[in-house]
Order: C-alpha cells, then sequence, then structure tokens
C-alpha cells in the first residue's frame, strides 16, 4: 500500500508522534525542502538555509491582525497531498476501506436476531423482550451521528481517529456482550454498541466526499451505501450459522472477530482524509519550520470563531429544527425512516414465514436473506451509470443542475418499493414456491436503494450549507423510527395473519403506506423550487 496510507494511519501518525517526527516525516520536515515564498512574507530580513530552516528571526511573534495571517493550501493543483489527487486506485481503496468498516460494524444490528428464541428459552422472556437488543442498537446508531458528526468535523481530531478509536471500543464491547448474563445488561451493552459503531453512519459519506470530486459524489457515495445496506441483511445470514452450530452467544464472538479484524487492518491502512484536517497538520509543521505564527489554516480559524453555544445550538438543536420545521427535510426523513423501518420489520416476518410456513431450518432461513443482497447489487448496478447519465456528464459538460434532476429516478425506485411488498407478502403461502417471497424482497431492495440514493442526493443539493445538521437529523429520525417497528413487528404479522397467508395482510399495510409515500417524490419534484426559495436554510 502507499506509503501516505501507512504515514496518515492510526498507528502511523502514533509512531510519528512518539519518534519525535523522525518515523513517516512529511515532506516539510525532510532535509532539503525549501519553503515557499508566501510563509516567510511575514518574515522579515531573514535568511533561509539551504535545507529550509530560519536561521534568523527578526518577526515579533506577538499577536498579528487578521491580514497579517497567511492561509496555508496545497502547493499547486496538483499537490499529491491532496485527497481529491489521490490516483483512481487509491480512491477506490480507501473507498472500500470505508465501506468494510460499515459493513463490519452494521452486521451487529441483527446478527443475533436468529437465536431470539433461544434467548426467551434460556432467560425465560418474552419475544418483545428479545427484540429490544435489536431495538437499542439501532436506537443507539441513531443518537450516535448528533455527538460524533461534530467531533470529527473538528481540524484538530479529524476522521481516523474517531473511526478507530469507536471501532476498539466496539471490539471490546463484543466480549461482555457475548457473556451478559441477562436481558438487562444485553439492552445496555447493545444501545452503547450501536452508539459506538454510528461513526461509520455519521462520517462515512463525508469520507467519500473528500477524495470524490463534485461531479463523481452521487456515484461513490451509491458505491459506499452499498455496505449500509448489506450489513444489517449479511447479519442475520451468519448469525443463522452461528445460532445453528454453537448458540446465539456465538453471534457476538463473531463480531469480536470480525471488528478486530477490522481494528487491526484499518488502523494500519486508513488514511486521514479530512482536507481541514490534513491542512491544519501542515500550518503546524510550517510554524514549527518557520517560527512564524501568522501561518495558519481556515480550519484554524473557523475553530477560533467557534463558542460553546455554537457548538451546542450545531450539535443539538440545529438539526432537530430542520429535521421538524422544514418540510422537505421533514416528509423526506419520514419517506426514509418508513422504508428503513421496513427492512427492520422484515427480520420478524422471515422467521415467520421460512421458519413456520416454509419449515426452513436456521441455515436456510438466513440465506433468504440473499434476494436482499442481490436486489441491492442490481440496484447498484442500474442506478450508477443512470446517475452518472443524468449528473455527472452534464456537470461535466457546465450545464448547470437543480436538485430536483435526482427526483424522477427516485420516483422510480418509489413505485418498485410497494410493488416488492405486496409480492412478498402475497406470493407467502405453503402452496407456493419459497423463491416468491425472496424475489419480493429483492424488488423492495432494489427501489429502496435507488430511493435512497436520490433522496439522499435531493438533501445534499438542497441544504448543502448545513449538511451536517441534515444528515445527523435524518439519521436521528430514522434510528428511532426503525428502532420502534420490531418491537410490535411479529405481533402485527401474527394477529393479520390468515391460515393461507402468514403475512399478507400485514405486508399489505406497509405496502399501502408505500403507495401513499410516492406522493412525496411527485410533489417535491413539482413543487421543490417554491418550497426552497421559501426556505431560510436552503441554499
Amino acid at each position: 500500500m502507499h506509503y501516505r496510507f501507512i504515514r496518515d494511519s492510526f498507528w502511523g501518525r502514533l509512531a510519528y508522534h512518539v519518534s519525535g517526527h523522525r518515523v513517516f516525516a512529511h515532506k516539510e520536515e525532510e532535509e532539503g525542502y525549501i519553503i515557499p515564498s508566501k510563509y516567510l512574507a511575514a518574515v522579515s530580513s531573514s535568511e533561509v538555509s539551504k535545507e529550509g530552516l530560519v536561521e534568523e528571526e527578526t518577526f515579533s511573534q506577538a499577536d498579528s491582525p487578521n491580514d497579517k495571517r497567511i492561509i496555508v493550501d496545497w502547493d499547486g493543483e496538483d499537490d499529491p497531498e491532496n485527497p481529491y489527487n489521490w490516483p483512481v486506485f487509491h480512491k477506490v481503496f480507501f473507498i472500500c476501506e470505508i465501506a468494510f468498516l460499515t459493513t463490519s460494524v452494521y452486521i451487529g444490528s441483527a446478527v443475533y436476531t436468529p437465536g431470539v428464541e433461544q434467548m426467551m428459552e434460556e432467560w425465560g422472556i418474552s419475544r418483545v423482550q428479545a427484540t429490544l437488543p435489536l431495538s437499542l442498537f439501532v436506537l443507539g446508531y441513531g443518537i450516535g451521528p448528533m455527538i460524533l458528526s461534530p467531533f470529527s468535523e473538528n481540524v484538530t481530531i479529524g476522521r481516523t481517529y474517531i473511526y478507530i478509536i469507536t471501532l476498539f471500543i466496539f471490539f471490546i464491547l463484543q466480549i461482555p456482550t457475548a457473556l451478559a448474563p441477562n436481558i438487562a445488561s444485553l439492552c445496555v451493552l447493545r444501545l452503547i454498541g450501536g452508539f459506538i459503531s454510528s461513526a461509520a453512519l455519521a462520517t462515512g459519506g463525508a469520507s467519500v466526499g473528500d477524495v470524490i470530486t463534485f461531479p463523481y459524489i452521487p456515484i461513490g457515495l451509491a458505491a459506499w451505501s452499498t455496505a449500509i445496506v448489506v450489513g444489517p441483511s449479511l447479519g442475520p445470514l451468519i448469525g443463522s450459522v452461528f445460532v445453528q452450530l454453537v448458540g446465539w452467544r456465538w453471534t457476538f464472538w463473531f463480531m469480536a472477530i470480525c471488528s478486530g479484524v477490522s481494528f487491526l487492518s484499518l488502523s494500519f491502512f486508513l488514511p486521514e482524509s479530512s482536507t481541514a484536517t490534513l491542512l491544519y497538520r501542515k500550518a503546524k509543521r510550517l510554524r514549527a519550520l518557520t517560527q512564524n505564527e501568522n501561518i495558519v489554516s481556515e480550519g484554524e480559524i473557523s475553530n477560533m470563531h467557534v463558542t460553546p453555544r455554537e457548538l451546542l445550538v450545531n450539535t443539538l438543536w440545529r438539526p432537530i429544527e430542520i429535521s421538524f420545521f422544514e418540510p422537505i427535510v421533514f416528509f423526506i426523513n419520514l419517506y426514509i425512516g418508513l422504508v428503513y423501518s421496513v427492512t427492520y420489520l422484515w427480520f420478524e416476518a422471515f422467521p415467520i414465514l421460512f421458519l413456520e410456513t416454509y419449515h426452513f431450518n436456521l441455515i436456510e432461513m438466513g440465506v433468504s436473506f440473499v434476494g436482499i443482497l442481490i436486489g441491492c447489487s442490481l440496484s447498484a448496478t442500474f442506478y450508477i451509470p443512470m446517475t452518472y447519465r443524468i449528473f455527472t456528464v452534464k456537470v461535466l459538460a457546465g450545464e448547470e443542475m437543480v436538485p430536483e434532476v435526482f427526483l424522477p429516478l427516485c420516483i422510480v425506485g418509489s413505485v418498485f418499493m410497494p410493488i416488492g411488498i405486496f409480492i412478498f407478502g402475497w406470493s407467502a403461502t405453503a402452496s407456493a414456491h419459497w423463491v416468491g417471497p425472496i424475489i419480493g424482497s429483492g424488488i423492495f431492495v432494489f427501489g429502496a436503494f435507488i430511493m435512497f440514493q436520490t433522496l439522499f442526493n435531493y438533501l445534499s443539493f438542497s441544504f448543502r450549507r448545513y449538511l451536517a445538521s441534515v444528515f445527523a437529523g435524518n439519521v436521528l429520525f430514522r434510528g428511532a423510527l426503525a428502532g420502534c417497528f420490531p418491537l410490535f413487528g411479529a405481533d402485527m404479522f401474527n394477529n393479520l395473519a390468515t391460515s393461507k397467508y402468514p403475512v399478507a395482510w400485514g405486508s399489505s399495510i406497509l405496502g399501502f403506506i408505500c403507495v401513499a409515500m410516492i406522493g412525496i417524490p411527485v410533489c417535491f419534484y413539482w413543487r421543490g423550487p417554491a418550497f426552497r426559495t421559501r426556505s431560510k436554510y436552503s441554499g
């Protein structure tokens, strides 16, 4: 792997500091480095040696007026230290690392659900109580971005430290989770685990945006987002194998192994990508080299101007205000939250259908989730070329784009979702082949993935100035909704079941709601510009 990936990784930075900047030194610290003249502008009568060191200091180190600040930037448009200038292979590898991190923690959301029956028997609890750890995990990673997102945007911290430290804590948490003596302790540990694991969800999109230029951002985000769908769906598939062969506790031992491997690999090879953080570090090196305190980065200046009150507003209040008082954001959050909830609700429907109706064993039931994985893969294969055609090509050609460009594709995805739900529900009968519901689940996810991506892009371009707040509120919204649905999912399906169709009417309720929700992207395609004009946050 490229030297830069190791140098700017967690362990690389640790070795750099412990060695007194001798190990993994940057170019500004190497012998023979020539300081660009712009960083010597405030140094008068000083002589710079061939090693690049300031030998005679004649300027004052007192606080300088703002107009004497020297803002650190990249060394030209082609500076290889700028993540935008990384080779394509390095960008692809980096995005794969973020996707691997996302998958390795989000498998944990539903990995234990095939073992609910074993838990109920071991602890003498109800199904709702046994499902509560799933709901709390999802709620935890809805709350997490509210705290972790602002930390990752702080230039002195950056993204990699947040990823690696939270990943290590998540890995450690799996040990007491696997040894939990009762349902209460398991619930607490799962809530904390969900909160800690949310770093990837909170910051993954921003990391992709660090290395992908504007015309290609929707494509890069789509590639990363497949991990968000694949992770929870892989959980029951993998968990069912462990539950049937060695018991439900081994699902958490598997998570310890999975997150441990992720920690070991990423802590050595996942570099910092935040431009603000990288320039902040460069400014520190140049200050040390020139003894010129006027050298600063834009991120440092922003940090100086943020008061504790502003930080509190940006972290806690603004995401809530935008989520509930901006009509566009509220209805999109409601729609995304509903679809997210359906996905988690199926973790209750699949056991009812495939274990009780088709009499699968646990492993076979886990394999039934492959339909979701295939649907996601096909959707990404369709969505990425279409987005390139309707957005990337036009931006590269210099055309001005409006957020509504994504909504026709969103409407297409919105139509596929209820079709998939109805197929899932009404083909699920003992007299029909079991492949019908699996096809239905794949069709639903095909539409859901397109809907997710297009609405995220619509939000991104409509509220780009407050993107962190918009997405933090979105994650909280859908985490709260999706966390509640599994608690009543089994009861809903069982109470509405008929002798021939065990999940048809429960699925139909969800399908009819999805049909009604098609009106949301249609309305915004028709009236979106007017709504954005009246918004104080849009633009």
